[in-house]
């Protein structure tokens, strides 16, 4: 299978040695994705307009994989304050409301810059069907 690595043009990119994506097949993975544009936070002490800018540079990166949130089955929030989860799942349902991808939020100790509040990861699934909410069900 063909690997396409996607990149936000982030310094530590290269120096770090990560892609912003990486889709392999159907699957693509997005790595944990803060709200940082170049070396300035976006929304300081705003946890919910850091998801927000978050949740933009992610779907950022599934077009350029070729997917869209809707192709989003799984996300992963890293909160440095727990207490900040309304606020984070706020910009999250808004985004996910009728999607609703499996989803895991944990408080951290620390991010890589103490302005950090969020840190958000995603993994789609192309090729997926997209059940109506009315009449799915799992039975």
């Amino acid at each position: 299978m063909k690997r396409q690595n996607i990149s936000s043009g982030t310094v530590w990119e290269n120096s770090i040695g990560y892609s912003r994506a990486v889709r392999i097949g159907n699957i693509i993975e997005v790595a944990g994705t803060t709200a940082t544009n170049g070396d300035q936070v976006i929304g300081k002490g705003s946890a919910y307009e850091q998801a927000k800018f978050i949740l933009q540079k992610i779907a950022k990166a599934l077009e350029e994989a070729g997917a869209t949130m809707e192709d989003v089955v799984r996300t992963r929030i890293f909160v440095t304050n727990i207490a900040d989860w309304q606020e984070v799942g706020r910009a999250h349902g808004e985004v996910f409301r009728t999607i609703k991808p499996a989803s895991t939020m944990v408080q951290v100790s620390a991010l890589i810059n103490p302005d950090l509040l969020v840190e958000i990861e995603a993994t789609a699934l192309l090729s997926v069907e997209h059940p109506q909410t009315e009449g799915f069900s799992l039975r």
